[in-house]
């Protein structure tokens, strides 16, 4: 199948890594793929140079763009695009525009998260008429699937979940050599317990959140440290919170990094404290390396943790209760190990990528989702 993926841009997140991981599986089928950009290229996008896909930048610029629709429809002809897959609301609805009057043969749109829906908006109102011209609308999990039929924001003949997916066997479980090294690269005793979270500094992450928690732990349990790994546009803010805390020996931001799987090797636990949150890659790789998860209880989270069984699930926004349950797993060793262990094995079992791309194959092809060949 010719198969045209159309993001906003391939900027470090969780849709996009599923995007590049989805385009890796599907050129190993043999499909002919590329990936077009609505914005920027984005700074993963180099990294579908080695399996030749093209990764073209429309560079849509504010208000309705012409141009940029016209080089997207240009791109999507040059393909002969069969497959248009289109990720969130912003991208699909320009997509579908750009793609009129071309034979297309299926289109299936993603909403990544919960859907960042904003009922009433235009944006949403847009991508309501370009569901007339959609074949199938996947949500990354159950609970986003049940969020946006309830809503009505789409029909329920055209809803689907196809949970998110990981490459499992890049995932090690983390061990004591490991976190030796993250300590001495951060300057840390050995004996620091290490929480880390990887994410968007957005305020979806509630990062501040995370460091107000931190900021009680770190008065009541000595030698911990938090890593925060991602960038974004609150890092200032997360810095000026932090010398304010006088915790620049204790919080590290590392800032966007392509170790990410080295990094959760060195952790002792994984934090979450989202706002919002769909079916999250992060906490997939975290299960996959064998880390017990503290998690807000938002979205897709209670998909991924079972509270007691592979980690702890606190209300949003209660900076206390994160507290609380950061400090039972720091000061509890066994505890953290037999939790980290669930939490792998349930990813081994739950969390394989290859069930994801074998479904969306399957959706391609207009064929049950629930087939496996």
């Amino acid at each position: 199948m010719n198969i045209s993926h159309f993001v906003e841009n391939l900027n470090r997140g969780g849709l996009e890594r599923a995007v590049i991981d989805l385009v890796r599986a599907q050129v190993a089928l043999g499909h002919r793929c590329q990936v077009i950009c609505l914005f920027e290229r984005g700074s993963l996008a180099d990294e579908l140079a080695e399996l030749d896909v093209p990764v073209h930048a429309c560079g849509k610029r504010r208000g309705f763009d012409l141009s940029a629709l016209k080089r997207a429809r240009r791109r999507l002809r040059e393909h002969a695009t069969g497959i248009l897959h289109t990720h969130n609301a912003t991208a699909h609805y320009h997509a579908v525009l750009a793609a009129l009057g071309l034979p297309i043969q299926r289109t299936i749109n993603t909403r990544h998260g919960m859907g960042a829906l904003e009922i009433g908006s235009r944006r949403e109102w847009l991508y309501r008429r370009s569901l007339a011209r959609t074949d199938a609308v996947v949500t990354v999990c159950e609970t986003a699937r049940r969020e946006l039929l309830r809503l009505g924001a789409v029909p329920e003949s055209k809803l689907v979940a196809i949970p998110n997916g990981i490459r499992i066997e890049r995932y090690a479980a983390a061990d004591a050599s490991m976190r030796g090294r993250l300590r001495d690269s951060l300057g840390l005793p050995a004996q620091t317990r290490v929480i880390g979270t990887v994410g968007r500094l957005a305020p979806a992450k509630d990062h501040l959140g995370l460091i107000t928690a931190f900021a009680e732990l770190s008065g009541r349990v000595p030698d911990c440290a938090l890593v925060i790994v991602g960038d974004g546009e609150l890092r200032g803010e997360l810095e000026a919170r932090i010398r304010a805390a006088a915790l620049q020996d204790r919080v590290f931001l590392l800032g966007d990094r392509n170790d990410v799987g080295d990094l959760l090797r060195g952790f002792d636990l994984f934090a979450m404290s989202s706002r919002t949150e769909g079916y999250s890659i992060a906490l997939l790789e975290a299960s996959a390396a064998a880390l017990p998860i503290v998690a807000t209880d938002v979205g897709g989270n209670a998909e991924i943790v079972r509270d007691g069984v592979n980690g702890r699930l606190v209300p949003a926004g209660d900076s206390l209760r994160m507290m609380t349950a950061l400090q039972e797993l720091v000061e509890d060793p066994a505890l953290r190990a037999v939790l980290g262990q669930a939490g792998r094995e349930w990813a081994l079992r739950e969390g394989s990528f290859t069930t994801m791309a074998k479904r969306y194959d399957a959706l391609y092809a207009a064929r049950g989702v629930g087939d496996s060949d």
